[in-house]
């Protein structure tokens, strides 16, 4: 898959892009709902032998229009929606710079740049997708805008348990810790990248060494607590646990929360390496304890459940 990045106005030149089929939205998450979108621009290319392509934005809209909204952190950073994107066998990725300037365009203006100018031959979109200054542009009347060079489909909304799959409900169950439900809105494990780094090393003193993973500041991690996770690297899944949280037995003035994995039957040095971990289930609360005893004797109770949960 080739990644294009595009600023307004792009120095792309027409006679020079393949026809192509492109998907288009913010896809947050690459969740049901994004997949049944990119899956049709894919299918569709296949059946017409064009290229594929995902248009997508950086960054999220809320950080240019809302002067309040500073920072956004994402259900899929850029790195993991490139990697979902390649296994999902798209072609190219066109990521576009959201910018004031890129949000005063008219519909016809973003249509003429950014779907006529990359020589787009059919669209595809969610049935909420909105473009052009202030949204005025929509599936609804995107064909006032085609001026007859493209054709376009609509994805009806995709619903599980009669509920709409949208990132902004995957954003909430993250909030309660709720990764299982999150997976199946995904329908893939939610997963994160991290590098080993050093940390206080406390852990082998008590039983248990744990990997500190040192993860992108644009990572949306799920509530502070312990959960039932999975470690890939080097092309092995391991059964672990990790603790997300701030430490407060030991650290009781740490307010930034830190992933620690304590990988099972599994000793090698990581320092360095970069890890994969897959959020499986919450298992509880991060809590402050009276000392060393009591914590290890949590941790081996928490070890246990987690066994437990992989072998049923």
């Amino acid at each position: 898959m080739r990644t294009i990045e595009l600023i307004y106005p792009h120095t792309l030149i027409l006679e020079e892009l393949p026809k192509t089929v492109a998907a288009i939205g913010f896809f947050d998450g690459i969740h049901k709902g994004h997949q049944e979108v990119i899956n049709t621009a894919v299918s569709k290319a296949k059946e017409s032998s064009m290229e594929s392509a995902v248009i997508t934005f950086h960054p999220h809209p809320s950080v240019v229009l809302k002067k309040e909204t500073e920072h956004v952190q994402y259900i899929t950073p850029i790195r993991e929606k490139q990697e979902i994107l390649q296994q999902m066998d798209v072609d190219r990725l066109y990521i576009i710079n959201f910018s004031k300037k890129l949000s005063s365009l008219s519909p016809q203006e973003f249509i003429d740049h950014f779907i006529l100018g990359l020589n787009i031959k059919h669209l595809v979109a969610g049935f909420d997708f909105s473009y052009g200054h202030k949204g005025k542009g929509n599936m609804n009347n995107i064909n006032s805008y085609t001026r007859g060079k493209f054709d376009c489909t609509t994805i009806n909304k995709v619903e599980l348990d009669n509920e709409k799959v949208s990132s902004t409900k995957i954003r909430s169950l993250l909030v309660k810790g709720n990764v299982e439900k999150v997976n199946e809105y995904l329908g893939r494990k939610l997963s994160v990248h991290g590098t080993v780094v050093e940390g206080d090393k406390r852990g082998r003193t008590i039983g248990f060494p744990t990997a500190n993973l040192e993860i992108n500041d644009d990572t949306l991690l799920p509530k502070i607590g312990v959960y039932a996770v999975k470690a890939l690297y080097k092309g092995e899944v391991y059964e672990a646990m990790a603790n997300l949280g701030v430490k407060p037995t030991f650290q009781p003035n740490e307010t930034k929360p830190k992933v620690e994995v304590n990988i099972f039957d599994y000793s090698n040095d990581l320092y360095g390496e970069e890890l994969q971990i897959e959020w499986c289930t919450f298992i509880r609360d991060e809590k402050k304890f009276n000392g060393v005893n009591e914590l290890v004797e949590q941790i081996k109770s928490d070890e246990l459940e987690i066994r437990r949960y992989f072998s049923s």
